[in-house]
């Protein structure tokens, strides 16, 4: 299995990125997708998460509603994270992995790497002036 993640880059505040990650190796639209990010010397940081078959349900951490969009085509194996609005607290890497851990569902959660399956490589934002 392979997650590929694309997109990052060096943005200004108020800005936009959109984050694309092809999967591989494995049943794509059976899967949950997710995004995950990492700031410099903080923990792990759940950001979104859209369902699987059918793509019905997104979800979103509270520090990014309203500001991003997670979309998925599951014929070219792809989730995006289009970011709108970027603040200088969104740096980090970027991570896309698969399922969902349920407990996301309030907006808020403490998660484990070990909550998802596979694990993209990462790509880099940085919201800077």
């Amino acid at each position: 299995v392979r997650l590929a993640e694309s997109g990052g880059g060096l943005v200004q505040p108020g800005g936009s990125l959109r984050l694309s990650c092809v999967g591989s190796g494995l049943i794509f639209s059976a899967y949950h997708m997710s995004w995950v990010r990492q700031a410099p010397g903080k923990g792990l940081e759940w950001v979104s998460s859209i369902s699987g078959p059918g793509s019905q349900f997104t979800y979103y951490a509270d520090s990014v509603k309203g500001r991003f969009t997670i979309s998925r085509d599951n014929t070219e194996n792809t989730v995006y994270l289009q970011m709108n609005s970027l603040k200088t607290e969104d740096t980090g890497v970027y991570y896309c992995a698969t399922n969902f851990p349920p407990d996301c569902r309030r907006g808020y959660c403490t998660i484990r790497k070990a909550d998802f399956r596979y694990w993209g490589q990462g790509t880099q934002v940085t919201v800077s002036s």
